[in-house]
């Protein structure tokens, strides 16, 4: 028996953001969850490293997160269809080029090219993704956008936290 069993079902409202971002979130949970029980059959060694488990683990949930907030949102925001690309490509990345020097590289000159740059603007344009392309009106609305949804984001995960925290009687 199912020990949350006893508690009211709320009815969800499908088309809240809360809503759909929880949802996409736990599926994506569930799936990282059953991809580390397959992992950890496969390749149980009793010295692993923890901490590096842990990191990656972290990395998994993190993008998790950022991927089912970005598909609850849709393609209607510039910043959800930037975090999605840039999700996209690491995967590319990932199994074609992770390692390569030439992306190396091309990651440092862009960093060291946005800190020359300065200002806040311009560390505005870095922390929304997508507002490097963006005018200053539509960086100030998709700002606005992001941070409700990230508001949102943490909202749910706490949820989540607390209702696995709490004992069950």
């Amino acid at each position: 028996m199912n020990p949350h069993q006893n508690q009211r079902l709320i009815p969800l409202n499908l088309k809240s953001l809360r809503t759909r971002f929880a949802l996409r979130f736990l599926k994506a949970l569930k799936k990282i969850n059953h991809q580390e029980k397959i992992h950890n059959k496969i390749n149980y060694k009793g010295n692993g490293n923890i901490v590096m488990m842990t990191h990656h683990k972290f990395h998994k949930i993190k993008v998790a997160a950022d991927a089912s907030m970005a598909a609850a949102v849709g393609p209607k925001r510039a910043w959800s269809r930037a975090v999605l690309s840039r999700i996209r490509l690491s995967w590319w990345r990932r199994g074609l080029l992770r390692r390569e020097n030439s992306i190396i590289v091309a990651r440092k000159q862009r960093r060291g090219a946005v800190r020359q740059q300065g200002g806040q603007t311009q560390e505005l344009r870095r922390l929304v993704p997508g507002g490097e392309e963006m005018d200053m009106q539509k960086l100030l609305d998709e700002t606005a956008h992001y941070i409700k949804c990230l508001t949102t984001q943490v909202n749910v995960m706490r949820s989540i936290v607390n209702y696995c925290s709490t004992p069950v009687n």
